[in-house]
């Protein structure tokens, strides 16, 4: 079983930046994509941005040109730098990983527990 921790969340002031990380722990298969999602009081979740293991990134229209998502395999590990914060992006922020195992249709999704993010106007 795979597990996902996140780090980095906490309160900001608006502009301010702040830097998220998930390191997996357990077995990740060599197709996979990790990523975030984050959810707002009230509204559904949503992808903020994920990378695949061969390195192509993919960003909600929102975050284009504020946050970048980079990752490290051999820690297994995503990131998500957060610049030019909006009180917008105030939600909780949820460490996302998708694999496929081989020879077993289907992905295999894992969430972290989640870490909030506050923008203060």
């Amino acid at each position: 079983q795979v597990q996902l921790v996140e780090s980095g969340g906490g309160l900001v002031q608006t502009g301010g930046s702040l830097n998220l990380s998930c390191v997996a722990s357990g077995i990740i298969f060599g197709i996979n994509a990790m990523g975030w999602y984050r959810q707002a009081p009230g509204k559904q979740r949503e992808l903020v941005a994920s990378v695949t293991s061969g390195g192509s990134a993919n960003y909600a229209d929102s975050v284009k040109g504020r946050f970048s998502i980079s990752r490290d395999n051999a820690k297994k590990t995503v990131y998500l730098q957060m610049n030019s914060l909006e009180y917008e992006d105030t939600a909780v922020y949820y460490c996302y990983l998708g694999d496929v195992e081989p020879g077993v249709p289907g992905v295999r999704e894992f969430w972290g527990q989640g870490t909030q993010v506050t923008v203060s106007s």
